[in-house]
């Protein structure tokens, strides 16, 4: 297949608001595929050349390209600088160019692709200059619509508006012509977030072979998420017996080893499943002390004090998340690793078996291992929780610890990749206001400040939620506090990086709303609100009965650089926290109509 036919298609998805019609258009260029060029195909549409978790690196700058922009249209810098300002899109600007290739001289999409992984090793002196005579020969062997898609990819802004899950449609209609094995080809993905091999196994194989897929350690699963309630009553209510386990403000790692291989292999995947192996030496030589052959395991790292032994806070913690100064920080900031549930061990997978079974051989593991005071990797506490009472003491234990709280778990309950539902329920530390946890929402752009922040060029910004169902973000606060002066630079720095000229395609918002400038939504942000109201402009859940939703008092908590914008708080969850607080006041006015009801009585006692 030519890259042309990709270059069309992609196109015309660029030009499409449709959910389904993108679907559609994705399902014809895929059918016309072979497997490999299917999976290349699939990575290129989302802005890569690999899985996810491996991402793509060009480390090429917008003035690099600029130069090579000057040699291919053979214009003036200064010429190509204003167009590039007009049209706000190098790859509008690469798409100007005025060669003319035939269908038959046109690469294919295999050769691009070999192109743009060659152009990704080039390093070391003179690397950029390398990169430049590069890219400008492998755009004058396009046409200017390939030119336009292989640019954007090459900076990153390669944006169609839509993610993963839109492709997992396109798949099912690509096999079925409808969304008839969505389900399937979802569960597999869950299993091996590989977007690439799923389209090719199912193009090989069909959907027998989709249904066959499993672990292989070295490929990230997606991991299972947690739901909320607000107290213990409620939880054991919900679970019956059931067993709860420390809350560590750490970062969860999803580990992979693999011993078979020549030269064993180890893997820390992020919450985001992001290949964070080389940030962790210290925890690398300690898993790989651990009797095991193969295993996937999850697990929270956290930084902590080596003198005392206390943990240290999320703020330190974070610091270990580096490219640079590994060592250094390894000495400054030493983590332990605490292991909550067993995935894959010795070549079995175990994710069908009950939580009960899967600690039973997590332990196992540890059985003849003597744990000592630093012991960098350890199996994480457990407490079986028969009442509320047990809960609400255990949960104590570990607020008083200093720690966020608990995670409350079935003890039947099978490992759901991917899933968030009550077979895991969280109970975190309540802070003031209605809204007893935080919101993860994702930045869709910001407004131009005014008085002291007019010198900033920034003075408030527009978050959104994930409408998973509709594959979109929709907006659900417009937010001016809790950040210094500093961050207030530092955010327009992260935002101008990544600015539109134009609102995302796979954003929904009301015109009143339209921030003074809109970003790529990838910035994953936590925010703290006192609740969630009704809102008649906000587009948050909004359908034609119900009105969308809007955080009240939200500021500003940090980033979530862990999570994805598809990780970020989904409508669904918006909707169910929105369910949560009326609970919480209907409690209480319970318990203060009970508590008036006894002082009634006592009054009437007294008389």
């Amino acid at each position: 297949m030519k890259f042309i036919e990709v270059a069309k298609a992609f196109d015309e998805i660029e030009q499409e608001s449709s959910r389904l019609k993108i679907t559609q258009l994705l399902s014809e260029l895929l059918k016309k595929a072979t497997p490999n060029q299917a999976a290349i195909i699939s990575y290129m549409s989302l802005g890569e050349l690999h899985p996810s978790y491996i991402g793509t690196k060009f480390n090429f700058a917008e003035k690099s390209m600029l130069k090579v922009l000057v040699k291919l249209l053979d214009k003036s810098e200064e010429t190509i600088r204003k167009h590039a300002s007009k049209l706000g899109d190098l790859g509008l600007v690469a798409q100007k160019t005025e060669i003319d290739i035939s269908y038959e001289n046109e690469l294919s999409v295999t050769q691009v692709a070999k192109e743009l992984k060659e152009l990704e090793t080039i390093s070391g002196e003179g690397a950029v200059e390398r990169k430049e005579k590069k890219i400008l020969n492998l755009l004058k062997n396009l046409n200017a619509l390939s030119a336009k898609y292989v640019s954007r990819i090459i900076l990153g802004k390669l944006r169609l508006g839509f993610s993963d899950m839109t492709l997992l449609d396109a798949f099912s209609w690509m096999q079925k012509g409808d969304k008839s094995i969505r389900k399937e080809l979802e569960e597999a993905y869950n299993v091996s977030a590989d977007i690439g091999h799923i389209i090719k196994v199912l193009k090989e194989e069909g959907l027998e072979g989709i249904k066959k897929i499993d672990i292989m350690p070295g490929t990230p699963l997606r991991p299972a998420a947690a739901e909320r309630l607000s107290d213990a009553k409620s939880i054991v209510q919900k679970l019956g017996e059931c067993i709860a386990q420390p809350k560590l403000d750490g970062f969860r790692l999803q580990v992979h080893i693999n011993k078979k291989k020549t030269v064993p292999e180890v893997h820390f995947f992020s919450r985001n499943l992001q290949d964070m192996s080389e940030m962790f030496p210290d925890l690398k030589e300690a898993v790989l002390d651990l009797p095991v052959k193969t295993l996937v395991c999850e697990g929270e790292a956290i930084a902590y004090d080596i003198e005392t032994g206390t943990f240290l806070p999320f703020q330190e913690t974070v610091k270990r998340k580096r490219k640079y100064e590994i060592e250094k920080m390894a000495v400054e900031f030493p983590l332990k690793l605490y292991l909550f549930d067993l995935l894959y061990l010795n070549g079995e997978s175990f994710l069908q078996n009950t939580h009960k079974k899967r600690r039973r051989e997590l332990l196992n593991i540890f059985r003849n291992i003597k744990l000592k005071k630093q012991q960098k990797v350890l199996p994480i506490d457990e407490q079986k929780i028969e009442s509320a009472k047990d809960l609400e003491k255990y949960f104590n234990e570990n607020i008083t610890s200093g720690l966020e709280g608990v995670v409350v778990k079935k003890i039947d309950a099978v490992y759901q990749a991917g899933k968030r539902n009550f077979n895991w329920i969280k109970l975190k530390r309540q802070e003031s206001g209605e809204l007893k946890d935080t919101i993860d929402c994702v930045i869709l752009g910001y407004y131009s400040g005014k008085g002291k922040r007019a010198d900033f060029g920034i003075g408030a910004f527009l978050v959104g939620a994930f409408n998973k169902k509709e594959d979109r973000f929709e907006t659900v606060a417009k937010i001016g506090t809790g950040l210094s002066d500093e961050e207030w630079k530092e955010l327009k720095k992260k935002c101008d990086r990544i600015k539109m000229k134009n609102k995302p395609k796979n954003v929904e918002c009301v015109k009143e709303l339209y921030p003074s400038v809109w970003v790529i939504p990838e910035i994953v942000c936590e925010i703290r609100a006192d609740e969630i109201t009704l809102s008649p402009l906000h587009t948050a859940g909004e359908t034609k009965e119900h009105q969308g939703m809007a955080l009240r008092f939200p500021r500003f908590i940090g980033y979530r650089k862990d999570k994805s914008p598809e990780e970020s708080t989904t409508i669904k969850e918006l909707e169910k926290l929105y369910s949560l607080q009326f609970e919480d006041k209907k409690k209480k006015k319970t318990k203060k109509r009970t508590k008036n009801q006894k002082l009634d009585n006592f009054i009437i006692n007294i008389f």
